[in-house]
């Protein structure tokens, strides 16, 4: 994956530290209901569409973009289907993130699913009953995006 200039500038003062980041994820559909997936560069694995928002950009913009930067599709954000803090990752380098992740469920509109960038390996449709070996982060955003109904988020720990 790709790091975000403002990110690389971030690190020039704070280190390998931890940084608190948004983040988005796409889960794209087709008119078939099949669902968009990229086999990534970083890891290998297949997984659903996402990246970090610029300073200033909106999620859903972020999500369109992502989808294509990535895909070459081009998609229409349908709505909000969770919001999640996710837990810190080490990255090889040794840097250290933690994403607050919205997931927007979207809607296919046009363009070829391809490699668009050097995040992906492969990208593909998929029918959501025969979907490769995916992470478990994805196929939680996956079975959020096919329900009906608000948008999924984890309970408030009473105080």
């Amino acid at each position: 994956m790709a790091t975000p200039d403002f990110i690389r500038t971030l690190r020039a003062t704070a280190g390998r530290q931890l940084l608190w980041l948004p983040g988005v994820t796409a889960i794209v559909f087709d008119d078939e209901g099949r669902v968009l997936l990229g086999r990534r560069s970083d890891t290998r694995r297949w997984s659903v569409i996402g990246g970090i928002p610029e300073p200033g950009e909106q999620p859903a913009d972020c999500a369109v973009r992502e989808v294509h930067e990535e895909t070459a599709v081009h998609c229409v954000p349908e709505r909000v289907v969770l919001v999640q803090a996710l837990q810190p990752v080490t990255y090889d380098n040794g840097d250290v993130c933690q994403y607050m992740d919205i997931t927007f469920r979207c809607k296919a509109v046009g363009g070829e699913a391809r490699v668009n960038d050097d995040e992906s390996l492969e990208v593909g449709w998929f029918a959501v009953d025969a979907l490769p070996d995916l992470p478990d982060f994805a196929l939680f955003r996956i079975k959020q995006a096919l329900a009906e109904g608000p948008a999924w988020f984890a309970p408030a720990t009473p105080g």
